[in-house]
């Protein structure tokens, strides 16, 4: 019983989707031309922030790069420091201590800037492909109008 009650609501919905779907019929269309401005103002947004993207990108690397290398040297003083303070007194022992609590957040920092990179890099991904489709879009509607001055 599902299955026949089912088959004419599908075939209904499915004959009436291109009834609602929109399509213009003259380049003078109000909808047409806001849609057209507005998909203009979204390439001209989308580019603008994807270049801000990429500009700020290089500042990213560039702390992760200072940020992954101050962990390694401290690291690597944590590492002496441990060993002076395996044979030393109970002060090497703190300053060892020391040390290895600033690697440890040294670590963490560098962590969080590797990280920051890496949404940035999805940002610019997702700022390119938000931008092919608008740029699709636009092509689109030239198209549209383009047919649309055929008609004329």
């Amino acid at each position: 019983m599902k299955k026949i009650f089912l088959l004419p609501v599908l075939l209904f919905i499915m004959g009436g989707v291109p009834a609602f779907s929109q399509t213009y019929k003259t380049a003078d269309s109000v909808a047409f031309n806001k849609e057209y401005a507005r998909v203009s103002s979204n390439i001209a947004d989308l580019t603008t922030r994807l270049t801000k993207a990429q500009n700020d990108l290089g500042e990213y690397s560039s702390k992760s790069d200072k940020a992954s290398s101050d962990a390694e040297s401290t690291a690597t003083a944590t590492a002496d420091k441990a060993s002076h303070a395996t044979n030393g007194s109970v002060r090497d022992a703190r300053r060892a201590k020391k040390e290895a609590r600033r690697s440890v957040k040294d670590a963490k920092d560098s962590r969080k800037a590797g990280n920051a990179v890496d949404n940035q890099n999805k940002k610019i991904r997702q700022l390119t492909r938000d931008l092919a489709k608008n740029q699709n879009r636009l092509k689109e509607l030239d198209r549209m109008r383009a047919g649309f001055s055929g008609q004329q």
